[in-house]
Formats: structure tokens, C-alpha cells, sequence
């Protein structure tokens, strides 16, 4: 493999480094230069050395967990009638959204953990950064959803099944998914349109956008504020309305009498706990990279944490939280159970009626 690389006019040093300067980017016309770079290298944690296998070994199980949870949320989501609320539609509409997150970065850096060099084609690393920023996004505002379903249910209980109709449910999922697109799509585009000099090695653990950003060879300085602005509007917006919405909870709920107000409490404690764990993970994200000390190695563990962390607990949260879902997820299991049982139950009956 190396030799390959050799080959293609890279020189490679311990750290993955490629150092020929006329490996050279370009969009021109709308194509990429036929001597452009045709892919890129993505660094991971390289000083880990044969500890890569133990961080495989859990970030394996994580993602299969993390499969494992959120598909069965979906599965007994769309599979039992009894979870026909709007709040079980959003759910799994988030299921759904974690699972296709994860999909995006883990499968890769499990692939980059195992192989002597992690390499990604240019537009497939865009790609990566696309669906990475825009799942992120759509998560946020799918909570978002949540929090105004849970508004309504509380605050205007009487017209709740009114309000929150299967074409109603459907525009703010389709609402969330393209505020998603409308936040991403400014600077992702840009950056693809930029060109690429010198090293093409990716200083990350997937196809982070500040991370490519540092490979322009020109000045960033507008893809940078585009790229916070987009960022900004992003959680700001969420973040605004979910308060709101919640702010709007308190006042009704203070003057509800005690059974109430506990009743109201379950009802929005999983939502409130994913929503914290969801912003204050996004928040140690923010401070790894804004903070100039921090090595690289920390900032990738970091990011890592913060795509896996939420999905991971989302299952767990809801389930937990949750009775009507608890009680799904039992119904479904018990078909699964072995058949083997069947003739001891049988014989118990039998035995009884004679």
C-alpha cells in the first residue's frame, strides 16, 4: 500500500503525513483537476498504537448498541398500535436520525482503526461533512418538535389531538429535516468549491469541516463565518424554542395541583434529560476546539463521545421513562422467546382441567 502511495507522488512519514506540494486541488469548471487530489487521509488517533484495538473493541459495541436500541424503538414504534401518539412518531423519527448519524462517522473510523492508512475519496469526504453537520441539526430540531408536542399536551390538553394530526406531524418532521439542509448546505458547499494545496491529511477522526478547512490554500476567513453563523442560527434557534416551550410548561404547570404537576414532570423528564445531555455535550465540543491547549487526540475523543453519547442513551432514557414503551418492548421480545416453553405450558393446562 505504501508503495502505491509512493507511486502517486505522496511521501509518507510516521504520522500519515503526505508532503508533495503539487498534489494540488481544484474546482475548475465544476470538475476536479485531472492532477488534483483524489482523496483524502484521515489521521484518527495515530499515538494510540496497539491500544487502536481496545478503542475498536468499544466503539464496536457501542455502534452495535447503539443499532440494537434505536431499532427496536422504531420496530415496536411502527409494529404496535398502541404507540400511535404523536410523541412515539417524533421518537422514532429521532431513532431514526441517530441511527443514520452514527452510520455516518463509526463504520468509518472502525474501518480507519484496523486498516495501516484511513483514506476517503474528496467527494465522499464532503459527503461525510454534509450528512455529519445536517443529522446533527435535524436531531436538535426533531427534539425541538418534541418539545413543542409536549406543550401542547400539557398546556392545551383538550385540542392536543386537534392540533398534533398525522399531516400536522408530518410538515414539522419535514420542517426539521429541511431546517437541517438550510443550515448545512451554505458552508459545505463552499468549502467544496475551495482548493486544496500541499498535505491533504485530515486532523480528525472523520471529515470534520474546520478540520478540512485548515487544507484550503486561500484565505477561509468568510467560509468561517458562514460556517459559525449556520452553526449559530442551528442551536440558537433550537435551543430558544425548546426554552420557550418549557418556559411555557412552568407557567402551566404551576398552577396545576400536586398530582398534576408530578404527572406533567414524567411526562417531560426523558425529553429534559436527553435535551441536557444533548447541548451540554455539544457545549464540551465547542470548548475543545475554541480552546487552543488541547491536543488533537483529545479534540477526536471528544467528538467521538459527542456523536455516540446521545444515541447511545436515547433508547435507555426513553425506555426507562417511559411505561407504555417499557411494555412494548416486552410484548415484542416475548414473541422471540423459544418455542421450547410451549409444551410445558400446554401440559400445566392439561393437567389442571383434569
Amino acid at each position: 500500500m505504501v508503495s502505491d502511495f509512493k507511486n502517486l507522488g505522496i511521501t509518507l512519514h510516521d504520522s500519515y503525513l503526505p508532503l508533495s506540494t503539487n498534489q494540488r486541488s481544484s474546482l475548475a469548471n465544476g470538475t476536479w483537476g485531472p492532477n488534483g487530489v483524489t482523496f483524502f487521509i484521515i489521521q484518527g488517533l495515530p499515538s494510540l498504537g496497539q491500544e487502536k484495538m481496545i478503542l475498536f473493541v468499544i466503539l464496536l459495541l457501542g455502534y452495535i448498541i447503539i443499532l440494537g436500541g434505536n431499532s427496536m424503538i422504531i420496530f415496536v414504534a411502527l409494529t404496535d398500535s398502541k404507540l400511535n401518539s404523536p410523541m412515539f412518531f417524533f421518537l422514532y423519527n429521532l431513532s431514526f436520525v441517530d441511527i443514520m448519524y452514527t452510520t455516518t462517522t463509526i463504520p468509518k473510523m472502525l474501518s480507519g482503526l484496523l486498516a495501516e492508512m484511513n483514506t476517503i475519496s474528496v467527494h465522499g469526504c464532503f459527503l461525510q461533512m454534509q450528512f455529519v453537520i445536517q443529522l446533527g441539526i435535524t436531531s436538535r430540531a426533531i427534539l425541538t418538535v418534541m418539545a413543542y408536542d409536549r406543550y401542547v399536551a400539557i398546556c392545551n390538553p383538550l385540542r392536543y389531538a386537534a392540533i398534533m394530526t398525522r399531516s400536522h406531524r408530518l410538515v414539522l418532521i419535514a420542517g426539521a429535516w429541511s431546517f437541517g439542509a438550510f443550515c448545512t448546505l451554505p458552508a459545505t458547499s463552499m468549502s467544496f468549491q475551495r482548493s486544496y494545496c500541499g498535505s491533504n491529511l485530515v486532523k480528525h477522526g472523520w471529515c470534520d469541516p474546520s478540520s478540512v478547512r485548515r487544507l484550503v490554500c486561500g484565505d477561509v476567513r468568510v467560509d468561517n463565518i458562514v460556517s459559525l453563523s449556520c452553526a449559530v442560527v442551528a442551536l440558537l434557534t433550537t435551543g430558544v424554542l425548546i426554552l420557550t416551550s418549557y418556559i411555557l410548561i412552568g407557567v402551566s404547570v404551576s398552577k396545576m395541583g400536586a398530582a398534576q404537576r408530578l404527572k406533567a414532570f414524567g411526562t417531560c423528564a426523558a425529553h429534559l434529560i436527553v435535551v441536557s445531555i444533548s447541548y451540554s455535550s455539544a457545549s464540551c465540543v465547542y470548548i475543545s476546539y475554541r480552546v487552543g491547549n488541547f491536543p488533537p487526540e483529545v479534540r477526536i475523543i471528544v467528538s467521538v463521545l459527542y456523536s455516540a453519547l446521545t444515541p447511545f442513551l436515547n433508547p435507555m432514557i426513553y425506555s426507562l421513562k417511559n411505561k407504555e414503551l417499557r411494555e412494548s418492548i416486552g410484548r415484542t421480545l416475548s414473541r422471540f422467546r423459544p418455542s421450547a416453553v410451549l409444551p410445558t405450558q400446554v401440559f400445566k393446562k392439561v393437567k389442571t382441567v383434569s
